[in-house]
């Protein structure tokens, strides 16, 4: 990653370190890639969104797709930068949450049909919501080219996710995580983070 993408990442806080964080898997941590901090500024999502579409500008991609809510806003970027870049239309599209798995509906599902497909994540840490956009899009037809993400912080493998030819991340970084009752944050009694991350949840799931 170049240093001017390093320090606009600095700049807007999007690293936390030495907090008590519950992430999404419901593990425990002291470190977080804060997402959130990132959306509000448009021009840092841009220059993020650019990188990976440089980085796929000749995988020939048709349409970019996203899990639905966050990954929407990806989505959008890489394929403006996309059409740019290539001189072609690439459509942004999305898929959205039905029960546990994700589906491909509101006719992106035959805009993706037969075309190639960019899959992209902000965040990889056990990779399960992005498999299941993975297959999704294979359900619909599309023939997957590649997944790229912001951030790959479970140390994740093309073959967790049901092998993607290629996963490409902006930031790769192993923050350690702990179940609860390993939790060496939780044992000395260390206050959650409630600002970011589950840890909010976390506190009310507890409390009922």
């Amino acid at each position: 990653m170049n240093k001017e993408i390093l320090d606009a990442l600095a700049k807007i806080q999007a690293v936390i370190t030495d907090s008590h964080l519950v992430y999404t898997s419901g593990k425990h941590g002291s470190t977080y890639f804060n997402k959130d901090a990132i959306y509000p500024h448009t021009e840092v999502t841009s220059m993020l969104c650019e990188e990976i579409a440089r980085h796929f500008k000749d995988k020939g991609i048709e349409v970019v797709i996203a899990p639905a809510v966050g990954g929407v806003i990806l989505s959008q970027w890489i394929a403006y930068h996309l059409t740019k870049i290539t001189g072609r239309e690439v459509l942004g599209v999305y898929a959205e949450k039905d029960g546990d798995d994700f589906v491909i509906k509101r006719g992106y599902d035959k805009l993706s049909s037969g075309k190639k497909v960019l899959i992209v994540e902000d965040i990889l840490t056990t990779g399960g919501s992005v498999k299941k956009v993975i297959d999704a899009a294979r359900a619909v037809g599309a023939n997957v080219m590649g997944l790229g993400v912001l951030c790959n912080r479970g140390g994740i493998t093309a073959e967790d996710v049901s092998n993607p030819p290629e996963l490409f991340a902006l930031i790769n970084v192993n923050f350690d995580a702990w179940d609860e009752k390993n939790c060496p944050l939780c044992a000395k009694q260390v206050p959650i983070n409630t600002d970011v991350g589950h840890g909010r949840k976390y506190i009310q799931d507890k409390a009922k």
